[in-house]
């Protein structure tokens, strides 16, 4: 994944969970999440609530969050749209999808 970023020209930062990327949003401002939904310690949708609340320390609660997961059931896209994330990527990731959400989001 870091590899087609840095193919598109972005750079990123990785975390191994979600409490990890609560924590770097406290300080660090970006312009989008890619965001895991199965991550040990917090998972992708409660990292997500907790980005989107306004009462937590999270610089951007509005940052573009795009779920990726291996989850490609129906109803999954809704169900992360609800949990207020903007967009949806199935794993295994296709190259040309991955460029056409970040183009549409940064």
């Amino acid at each position: 994944m870091l590899g087609l970023l840095r193919k598109y020209g972005l750079s990123a930062d990785v975390v191994t969970n979600g409490a990890e990327a609560i924590k770097v949003l406290e300080t660090i401002s970006y312009d989008l999440i890619l965001m895991d939904i199965q991550m040990p310690v917090m998972d992708g949708l409660e990292a997500t609530c907790h980005i989107r609340d306004n009462g937590s320390k999270v610089r951007d609660h509005e940052i573009p969050i795009i779920a990726m997961t291996a989850n490609a059931m129906q109803g999954d896209r809704e169900k992360y749209l609800n949990f207020g994330m903007n967009d949806y990527i199935a794993k295994p990731i296709d190259s040309q999808i991955l460029l056409s959400i970040l183009k549409k989001w940064l």
